[in-house]
């Protein structure tokens, strides 16, 4: 996965990165069995495959912390109690 990419992934929404995260780990799955088998004819595209997941769970992480501190802020300034002077 190139920067561009990367750059890319952060556009996107929870459930889409959900699904891509899904994607990459049914591929890390296969290329495990043909590794195993013998099939796999390089290797580290298995290595490249397991970094992407890495990859998209960190996107993932970071964009569920922002929605999750963007509403506890929401909610201390809609309960921040009102100064009478």
């Amino acid at each position: 996965m190139k920067t561009k990419e990367f750059q890319e992934l952060k556009k996107k929404d929870a459930a889409e990165l959900q699904k891509l995260v899904d994607e990459k780990r049914t591929e890390v799955m296969g290329l495990r069995f043909s590794l195993a088998t013998g099939a796999l004819e390089d290797p580290s595209r298995l290595g490249q495959a397991k970094r992407d997941v890495a990859r998209l769970l960190t996107v993932l992480g970071d964009k569920r912390r922002s929605e999750t501190s963007a509403a506890k802020s929401a909610e201390k300034t809609e309960s921040a109690p009102e100064v009478l002077a």
